[in-house]
């Protein structure tokens, strides 16, 4: 076998071929995990048309301590995505890499809209995220929502609807609640309580399936709208604190108790 010399030099050609190839690999492994590339520069912009009001490099920094692994070739920015993902304040992010050693993170905040439950934040694309209250605009009402879970969208959609139709009565929405019933209540700017009853279009997030013959959230709604000017009217100055609308003919008024004026300190 050995005297054949084609044999000899196709067997002499692999091996130079593979020692080649190592080379080749080895140079490459050794280029590439070279500690220039490891990454130590996260640059931070906000994505076009966003602005960073609370994402700060401090956030992003303790967020991703300990968890960039990986260099400039190697870092698998999906999972760092993902991770950057969980910080407060960040909705989306795009990771791209800058050479030889960095980062460019693009970054999108949520927009907080309202309050959820007792300590998450709904976004303006009515969704959930965590983050510190204190750092909202304090010179924003953020009206409170209430809800079981996953129906915060459809009480941002019911809140939109009622804030339409309370506008033209310079009134707005305080809080929201959706009870584990699918029943409404809301407080309004005046602290006047509105009663709805079950809402006959929550199928698709009412676990209960609805009530058959309920009146719907916005006829219900439009029944206080068209009846406010006369309520005020016939209040005659006393504090309405109270309606219920729950009646399909007809709704239940409170008013605030009247203090007696007569009750006087005796000496």
């Amino acid at each position: 076998m050995f005297n054949n010399p084609r044999l000899i030099n196709f067997i002499a050609n692999v091996i130079m071929l593979f020692a080649s190839v190592a080379i080749v690999l080895g140079a490459a492994y050794w280029f590439i995990h070279r500690p220039m590339f490891t990454i130590t520069q996260l640059t931070m912009e906000p994505k076009e048309g966003n602005v960073l009001e609370h994402v700060s490099p401090a956030s992003i920094q303790s967020t991703v301590a300990g968890k960039i692994k990986g260099n400039f070739f190697t870092i698998d920015l999906n999972e760092l995505k993902r991770n950057i993902e969980t910080a407060p304040w960040v909705r989306h992010v795009d990771i791209s890499r800058v050479w030889p050693n960095g980062l460019l993170l693009r970054i999108e905040e949520h927009e907080a809209y309202a309050k959820w439950n007792d300590d998450e934040l709904i976004n303006t694309w009515a969704e959930l995220f965590s983050a510190n209250r204190d750092e909202l605009d304090s010179e924003i009402n953020y009206p409170q929502y209430y809800g079981p879970e996953g129906s915060e969208r459809l009480v941002v959609q019911r809140a939109g609807e009622l804030a339409t139709l309370l506008s033209p009565l310079n009134l707005e929405i305080k809080d929201v609640a959706l009870s584990d019933r699918y029943a409404w209540r809301v407080t309004l700017s005046n602290d006047v309580v509105l009663i709805l009853g079950r809402d006959a279009g929550a199928e698709l997030a009412d676990p209960l399936g609805g009530q058959q013959g309920a009146v719907s959230f916005a006829a219900t709604a439009q029944r206080f709208v068209q009846a406010w000017p006369v309520l005020l009217e016939r209040s005659q100055g006393k504090k309405l604190t109270k309606v219920d609308l729950r009646y399909t003919k007809g709704f239940a008024v409170t008013y605030e108790p009247a203090v007696n004026s007569d009750s006087k300190e005796k000496k």
